[in-house]
């Protein structure tokens, strides 16, 4: 196969990103919107030994599975991955792709169970993260990134947001019109406007502008009011050059910089920066399945707990729970959480290294049924913690993950599908550790894009 050559093939199979996989001649190439079955015309973009990667050029035949985008930004924006799907083959592929991806890193064989839906294939998002940067001409330009890259694909709309994304697009692009504050340039770090991040909780609005310098923000809050009624407003001053999205330097504008808010009966304070799933519908349905595994008079001990919020619903599910945290604000956070929820002896917050942690909680429990729930960021648990997980002894283990190439590494070496031999990974498939599988549940967190959420279940053999 030659580079920027076209050729003819039909596709196979779908990759973990939701590209079409074509085999020609030895030759295995993966080409974005094309889906199984269908015979396509591509162009080889890029090809290394008997990989290659292409771009669609022509539809020759058409799967019944697809459909026409909605979104007219969906080609070139790095949002979404799988419009061209409908919702039914899009379940189907997140599916079929954690069963895939557990086998091929993690060496674990089971049942997926059929994934969770979202109610709403689209406008489901509560979160809005928009990049603010200028175009060709110098104008600013509000979007979304495309992918790989940080060039932004103008946009007035996105269909995963909720409505009110328009109004916020709108506001931002009049004001810095009417007011010359101009967007941001990565390239030559001149500009003003970087980002504005949106967060609604329970019908309240969180905005947090992020700037390269001071300004006066009175304009754009006037802007906002005009749609927004209930809302606080804040500056953010980010200097920097690197991709962190706010700094450390803050100014509330309008109202408190947060709100009071709820969640399965735990009340706690919402800012910018708090972490709440996108996704309203789903991150419900995934809290609900995870509690119904957690047992009332058992001992919950919470991994990477964060903010306390997950180990705020065990205590009350559990009556005795332990939150682990190595982040000193996040642990600080999580005490005011137990007081504010009269949680005060049924929920314990420890400031430390997870994998060091376990044993010590284990022992001040012992005699006592004890379940691990762990959520780790999307990098996965550290090996060190996962040696501890399977060590503990803990009757049952949940497992939450975004990712699952990570999910399918920590899972692998939990129940031996997975060894480490002096730091490198073996599939070996022994299956020899104290746990097995009950279930793993994937959740359609994020419709449209190659995204889930899944939730794993262990318990330990007889």
């Amino acid at each position: 196969m030659e580079k920027n050559s076209l050729y003819q093939g039909q596709v196979v199979s779908l990759g973990s990103e939701g590209e079409g996989i074509i085999k020609i001649d030895g030759t295995t190439a993966f080409v974005p919107f094309c889906l199984v079955g269908e015979e396509v015309t591509f162009k080889a973009l890029k090809v290394k030994d008997n990989i290659a990667y292409g771009k669609l050029e022509n539809l020759k035949t058409k799967s019944a599975d697809r459909v026409d985008p909605p979104c007219p930004v969906f080609y070139k924006c790095g949002g979404c991955d799988i419009q061209h799907m409908n919702y039914a083959a899009q379940l189907k592929f997140k599916r079929d792709s954690v069963a895939s991806t557990l086998w091929k890193i993690g060496g674990v064989e089971a049942k997926v169970d059929d994934i969770v839906p979202c109610d709403s294939e689209y406008r489901y998002r509560n979160k809005l993260a928009l990049p603010i940067g200028v175009n060709a001409k110098g104008e600013t330009v509000c979007g979304f990134y495309a992918p790989h890259s940080h060039r932004i694909v103008e946009t007035d709309d996105c269909l995963i947001q909720a409505e009110w994304v328009k109004s916020v697009i709108s506001a931002v692009k009049k004001f810095s019109k009417e007011h010359g504050v101009q967007g941001y340039n990565e390239e030559t770090r001149k500009g003003v406007l970087r980002r504005i991040v949106v967060r609604e909780i329970g019908g309240k609005f969180i905005f947090a502008l992020v700037t390269a310098k001071k300004i006066n923000c009175a304009p754009i809050v006037t802007e906002l009011e005009k749609t927004f009624k209930d809302f606080t407003f804040l500056l953010n001053i980010n200097p920097s050059q690197g991709n962190a999205i706010f700094s450390n330097e803050w100014q509330v504008v309008r109202g408190l910089g947060y709100f009071e808010a709820e969640e399965c009966g735990i009340k706690y304070r919402a800012g910018a920066q708090t972490f709440v799933q996108v996704n309203n519908d789903v991150r419900a349905k995934l809290y609900a399945r995870a509690l119904a595994e957690a047992e009332e008079g058992a001992v919950a001990l919470d991994l990477y707990s964060g903010g306390g919020m997950l180990t705020a619903m065990l205590a009350q599910k559990c009556g005795l729970a332990y939150g682990v945290e190595i982040v000193e604000e996040a642990s600080r956070l999580a005490d005011e959480l137990k007081e504010a929820n009269g949680l005060n002896g049924k929920m314990f917050n420890i400031c430390g290294a997870v994998e060091n942690e376990i044993e010590n909680v284990f022992k001040l429990t012992e005699g006592k049924k004890r379940i691990i729930v762990c959520d780790p960021p999307r990098k996965g648990m550290e090996r060190s913690v996962v040696k501890a997980v399977a060590q503990s002894g803990a009757d049952k283990i949940i497992l939450i993950s975004c990712n699952p190439a990570t999910l399918a590494r920590d899972l692998g070496l939990l129940i031996g599908g997975l060894e480490d031999f002096s730091g490198a990974l073996y599939k070996t498939c022994s299956y020899n550790t104290d746990y097995e599988i009950k279930s793993i549940t994937p959740f359609d967190m994020f419709p449209q894009t190659k995204w889930c959420e899944t939730l794993v279940v262990l318990t330990k053999k007889n």
